[in-house]
């Protein structure tokens, strides 16, 4: 059975250089390219691939960068792609499956098609050391924002997806809520809601439990009995 994989990179000709290399082993099913971290995040929340050709220098969000924003629960196997030698060992250190360098050698290659044969086979899951993530890239029109933690009141999730919230915009990002939780300081307050302590400018108390917060920008957030007392501690009260 063909190994599932995507490429990203954000140089089309390296892309193009890849899948036809990869075409040439026979062992790869190749579900897609993209050349930046959103289109990334989205392919592989949708894909589910078992590997990654992943590129580390890109701009915005580079590859080390991307690892920090997959769920645990999905994250594929990698195969670090670079031109720079010295990020080989780094690559290694994240635990990352292989690295190839740029120019990719086909006999380099075949080495790590067999290495993805034998971990998938054996069905050894990925072990990425994962870091906190510093900020949120958001897709606004054409363009990748990137949002400072600090500068986020809350995030919310809903048919639309993901939203992170400031003080006066509103953002889309393919970072789950899930990720967000585990790997920021945002605090859950309900199912479909991180709020930014430092955000909260009151907690207004409601029958049965339940609660809101109000940011420091006016907006109203529900907190579930679940998490008021989680919150409460929190901030000491």
């Amino acid at each position: 059975m063909k190994i599932r994989a995507l490429i990203i990179d954000d140089e089309l000709h390296a892309r193009e250089e890849m899948e036809a290399l990869l075409g040439e082993t026979g062992a790869i099913d190749l579900l897609g390219s993209c050349g930046n971290g959103i289109e990334a995040l989205q392919l592989i929340n949708r894909l589910r691939p078992e590997v990654l050709f992943l590129d580390i220098q890109m701009p915005v969000i580079d590859g080390f960068e991307l690892l920090n924003m997959i769920n645990q629960e999905i994250m594929p196997h990698v195969v670090f792609v670079t031109a720079y030698d010295q990020y080989s060992l780094k690559a290694f250190e994240e635990k990352t499956l292989d690295y190839l360098l740029k120019p990719v050698d086909s006999r380099r290659l075949t080495l790590t098609i067999d290495k993805l044969r034998k971990t998938i086979g054996e069905n050894r899951p990925p072990n990425y050391e994962t870091e906190a993530i510093r900020r949120i890239p958001c897709l606004l029109g054409n363009r990748i924002k990137l949002i400072q933690l600090g500068d986020i009141e809350y995030i919310s999730t809903g048919p639309a997806g993901v939203h992170a919230v400031t003080a006066t915009d509103e953002y889309f990002t393919e970072v789950t809520l899930k990720v967000l939780e585990e790997r920021t300081a945002l605090l859950r307050c309900h199912k479909q809601y991180l709020i930014n302590i430092d955000s909260i400018n009151e907690i207004v108390l409601l029958e049965a439990g339940l609660a809101k917060i109000r940011t420091h920008s006016g907006k109203f957030i529900p907190v579930s009995r679940r998490y008021l007392k989680i919150i409460k501690k929190k901030l000491l009260i």
